[in-house]
């Protein structure tokens, strides 16, 4: 398989839930006005705590200087396994617990920091800047290394990591962190950026002025029920995360889904804020659904991560955690 190096420059930031309001004119502009800028990653996932961008530079000058814009140190790359050559873009994700033993695994074995995005497309594997040399050392010997350089792949030159590094030992990874399981069912899909104007009205109220309001208190079960919706623009491909009642206000046949229209249970990892420099978090929940044969997607977020399991997994997965260390 192979392993792109993208060639944007990312920023992972975090908005203040109200400080959403003077950010609103630049995150329209990136999210419907793509052909206005430069930007070709942008990444909005609201949380009941906060907003968290993942965007390139260029996109980052649209957003404004504020106290409650908080940006995570370094600056980001993000890598994405290829299988067979192709696009990576135009097919369908081969899912994060399919890459934990190749990629996310001897990243953490290496104390390398991870920071994930999954879409509907595709599996975003995002490391500091800083740690790229330390990354092609590690998994040079399982993959196929290319870099993106104004939109050509390339061979990813050696950066000079060839020797000095202690092979590390490899220890288990207990699940640390306490888990949750929200009551949603969420729906992972997309749309075609063609038909973007004719929903940007609903999009705008779902992103910036919803604010759950509509479904918290309308039956008992509502208070077990979170806010997350997530909007992804990378490279012209649109990915959407959202619960099954915010899907329902879209017009039929609007958003794509798979064949089998699955639903999707969220596990919520984390009690306090995770913090971006302890390594393995992905690992510890990703290695044991791989094991289990468990497709997944993962969104990390400024303040804690977010695995989706098909809604008639979600024992299993509980269970398979379980065995790792903690429970929901």
């Amino acid at each position: 398989m192979e392993l792109h190096i993208l060639e944007h420059s990312l920023k992972v930031a975090s908005i203040e839930k109200e400080g959403i309001q003077i950010c609103t004119h630049g995150l329209i502009k990136l999210a419907f006005l793509a052909s206005k800028t430069r930007c070709k990653f942008f990444s909005l996932t609201e949380t009941p705590e906060d907003y968290t961008i993942i965007v390139d530079e260029e996109g980052f000058k649209e957003l404004p200087q504020s106290d409650l814009i908080s940006v995570a140190d370094a600056t980001w790359l993000a890598l994405n396994v290829v299988s067979g050559g192709g696009n990576a873009s135009s097919s369908q994700p081969i899912g994060v617990t399919k890459i934990a033993k190749s990629v996310i695994a001897p990243l953490a074995d290496h104390n390398i920091s991870v920071f994930m995005l999954s879409t509907y497309q595709t599996d975003f594997i995002l490391v500091r800047e800083r740690d790229l040399p330390m990354v092609m050392h590690t998994l040079s010997s399982e993959f196929t290394l290319l870099r993106v350089v104004n939109g050509e792949t390339v061979a990813a030159h050696d950066l000079g990591v060839t020797n000095g590094f202690v092979k590390p030992k490899l220890v288990p990874r207990p699940v640390i962190h306490p888990l949750s399981s929200p009551g949603n069912m969420f729906c992972v899909t997309s749309l075609d950026p063609d038909t973007l104007p004719s929903v940007a009205t609903l999009l705008m109220d779902v992103m910036f002025y919803s604010g759950g309001s509509k479904e918290v208190g309308a039956s008992g079960e509502d208070s077990s029920h979170i806010r997350f919706f997530s909007f992804s623009l990378i490279e012209g491909y649109i990915s959407l995360v959202m619960d099954e009642q915010t899907a329902q206000r879209f017009p039929n046949n609007v958003l794509f889904t798979s064949a089998s229209g699955e639903l999707w249970k969220m596990v919520r990892i984390g009690g306090q804020p995770l913090g971006f420099d302890e390594c393995g978090i992905v690992a510890q929940i990703a290695e044991p659904l791989a094991t289990a044969d468990i497709p997944a997607y993962y969104i990390s977020t400024f303040k804690f991560d977010h695995a989706l399991v098909p809604e008639e997994n979600i024992q299993s997965v509980i269970r398979a955690l379980r065995t790792e260390g903690a429970a929901p």
